[in-house]
């Protein structure tokens, strides 16, 4: 796109908003009732959880209350996955999930990273079998970003935590 593009497109946007009455194109659509964001926002932790919230569950002393699920390929999980995880590509979930997992005990799932999909489509194949799951924000890519130790198929590994996605210097980042 061109700059004198941009400009217009930009041009067009500003008198948009103005002639809608909301200041810029954030507000064009209202935001949401505080009651309907609480609804949202709620319903959302209940189906997603965060890679440091998962990795200080599993560091914990004792049963985290859920299990891992690695939802990619062998290929994938022998490049790294999380230490316990249990290895159960999406494909395979219909005939082995309830061989490998306890429909008492919730599952959380994980894939690749915000690029990909798999850990939501894997939630939902568990979910249509009858077992309680979120997905896990980040996936293995924030895993490692975030500097927790994983397993490949040489031995254990950690890397440099990302200061883009922890805290530099902090045990968290107060969130």
């Amino acid at each position: 796109m061109s700059r004198e593009t941009t400009t217009e497109s930009t041009a067009a946007t500003s008198t948009q908003a103005a002639a809608t009455g909301a200041p810029n194109a954030v507000l064009r659509v209202s935001p949401a009732s505080p009651a309907a964001a609480a609804a949202y926002f709620g319903a959302s932790l209940a189906f997603h959880a965060d890679v440091s919230d998962v990795a200080s569950a599993l560091a914990g002393d004792g049963d985290p209350g859920f299990v891992v699920v690695d939802s990619r390929s062998t290929a994938s999980w022998d490049q790294g996955h999380i230490p316990g995880a249990i290895h159960l590509p999406t494909a395979l979930i219909a005939e082995q999930a309830e061989q490998l997992l306890d429909k008492s005990v919730p599952v959380v799932t994980y894939c690749w990273g915000p690029g990909c999909n798999g850990a939501t489509r894997a939630a939902l194949a568990l979910a249509q079998l009858g077992f309680q799951v979120k997905e896990m924000l980040g996936g293995f890519e924030y895993w490692a970003r975030e500097g927790f130790e994983f397993e490949t198929w040489e031995g254990s590994e950690r890397r440099t935590p990302d200061a883009l996605t922890s805290p530099v210097d902090a045990a968290d980042c107060g969130c």
